[in-house]
């Protein structure tokens, strides 16, 4: 589908690009987990282009496939733009994208799942199904009618986001082939940034510890804020990370530190109201 290009690997092929749509279509979910989420689904829907381009070199083929298997989630409608685009960079720039591909991953998938869930969830379904109940409770036939023309519709626009994704992936890297290292930091600041962004509005822990000596009333939280607003959310955020670097410790591990965490620090006015009753 693409002139050769100058890493000399192999070239996509239309059908490669079918094969993934269909994938995209009904396989992303697949897998779904807490750990990595669509991250398992992914790569199985970019298998056909991964086998394309590296079925000569395991080597290559490892690296990918565990670039892949990385965290993912975002609107499955808005993926195909994502996947679109990763197909491109890895055709021209093959696997030394790697870090480019994992940033354009992360720094899109945020967004992409706030744009998507309003418009192909909230929007879509609020708009489509409540034509079609009012239409079929006049007893109209058509309002049976019309979630199946919609769906098709929706079935079209996610075609046209995969080759619009490809294409606009392919535009950057023929474009910029030459300069990967920015494209690279550009990527991965963009992702750290979104991931930056995400801690406030997803860890929404508070401390409602306070201390009381005559009548002045310490409260930490007010502290805290006054250092830096969420500054406790960052500190979980960077302890699962310094966690998750450990050998033994794996994410279903860390969910039930942070569950044990939590119960801690729930409870930690009353159990420091105790001890300081006991003296």
């Amino acid at each position: 589908m693409a002139d050769k290009n100058q890493t000399g690997i192999g070239k996509l092929e239309k059908s490669d690009i079918k094969k993934v749509y269909l994938r995209n279509l009904f396989t992303i979910q697949f897998g779904w987990n807490y750990e990595k989420m669509q991250g398992l689904g992914y790569a199985y829907v970019i298998m056909p282009v991964l086998k394309r381009l590296y079925s000569g070199d395991p080597e290559k083929m490892k690296r990918a496939l565990k670039m892949h298997l990385g965290y993912f989630n975002t609107t499955p409608a808005m993926s195909h733009l994502i996947v679109g685009a990763d197909m491109a960079l890895e055709e021209e720039l093959g696997i030394e994208a790697e870090e480019a591909i994992t940033g354009l991953k992360t720094g899109l998938m945020g967004p992409f799942a706030g744009v998507g869930d309003t418009l192909f969830i909230a929007i879509y379904r609020a708009i489509v199904f409540s034509i079609a109940s009012y239409i079929a409770m006049q007893g109209n036939p058509v309002g049976l009618i019309i979630p199946l023309i919609a769906c098709a519709g929706v079935l079209w626009i996610r075609y046209k986001f995969t080759c619009i994704g490809y294409q606009s992936g392919r535009k950057l890297a023929t474009g910029f082939a030459d300069k990967i290292s920015p494209i690279t930091e550009a990527a991965s600041i963009l992702g750290l940034t979104v991931v930056g962004a995400l801690i406030p509005s997803v860890i929404k822990y508070r401390t409602d510890l306070q201390f009381t000596m005559g009548e002045v009333t310490f409260a930490l939280q007010d502290m805290l804020d006054k250092i830096m607003p969420s500054l406790l959310p960052l500190a979980i955020v960077g302890f699962s990370y310094w966690l998750l670097g450990k050998k033994k410790v794996d994410s279903t591990k860390l969910i039930f530190v942070l569950i044990g965490l939590g119960m801690i620090l729930g409870n930690l006015q009353s159990m420091l109201t105790f001890v300081v009753g006991i003296f």
